[in-house]
């Protein structure tokens, strides 16, 4: 792809937007919605605010001619990752011209959970095969000079990478499971079926305190040093009361249970 690196990236942009709105028709989901994609040094991030279920032939597919419609590099990866703990669970590399598909475990689909994908397009840049005949050309280089260049941008490009990969390993991290509801941190909010039941900032900051101490009793000047900390705003039985509310919200999960233990603090149940 060529012209402004802009107008290059938002193309891109568009371009995974779409393999995302493809994924959800796939699943017969035309209401979802595809989250804002975030996109560095050539790596695509495409999660949706739902579950889904993935067949990989249809992923192929679909990835696939998205590419071949919008003029996407022919050479690309396909990653999809868990919400939760960020694993790679189904991968593939489409092949350019010189090079063939690697499409493992074809036929067996991924259960219906929390995916992202992830694009990688390693020649989403600059040729370099055309920077560093350009480069030749005008420096005089030798051959020698050349494949140390290559050499040296493969692995800066590859470093980038390996870093990016690294520092996103948790695109979703604020999305938790929890019981059969799924508690989005970033936005304060729960998620159960087609339901989204709003948290105020201190029920979420209690929620979090409560699930990182799931099925363990956590002591109540524990859970007011970390919720409320030195703030003046703690007075009487504030905390009972949010426990309360708290409580009432997450009921729509019979699974999911606040236990107060008598003269110590409360505990998360998750069954």
């Amino acid at each position: 792809m060529r012209g402004n690196p802009l107008s290059d990236q938002k193309h891109i942009e568009v371009a995974m937007r779409m393999i995302g709105h493809k994924i959800l028709q796939m699943a017969g989901d035309s209401t979802s919605l595809v989250l804002p994609i975030s996109g560095v040094d050539g790596v695509y991030t495409i999660g949706f605010d739902t579950q889904i279920g993935i067949n990989p032939d249809d992923l192929a597919s679909v990835v696939s001619k998205v590419a071949e419609e919008t003029g996407l590099p022919k050479r690309y990866f396909a990653e999809v990752q868990s919400c939760d703990s960020g694993e790679v669970v189904y991968a593939f590399e489409k092949g350019n011209e010189m090079e063939s598909d690697i499409m493992p475990c074809r036929g067996r689909d991924l259960p219906k959970a929390c995916y992202t994908l992830v694009i990688t397009l390693p020649d989403s840049g600059s040729n370099m095969a055309e920077v560093t005949q350009d480069m030749n050309q005008q420096a005089g280089m030798s051959s020698l000079n050349v494949g140390v260049l290559l050499t040296l941008l493969l692995l800066m490009f590859g470093g980038a990478y390996v870093w990016f990969r690294k520092r996103n390993s948790g695109v979703h991290s604020d999305l938790i499971q929890i019981g059969g509801m799924y508690f989005d941190r970033r936005n304060g909010e729960l998620r159960f079926e087609d339901k989204k039941i709003k948290l105020t900032g201190k029920e979420a900051d209690l929620l979090q305190v409560l699930y990182e101490e799931a099925n363990v009793t956590v002591e109540r000047d524990i859970i007011l040093n970390r919720v409320w900390g030195d703030e003046g705003d703690y007075v009487g039985r504030t905390l009972d009361v949010f426990i309360s509310k708290l409580r009432k919200k997450l009921e729509l999960d019979p699974a999911l249970k606040i236990e107060n233990i008598r003269g110590v603090g409360y505990k998360l149940i998750l069954n």
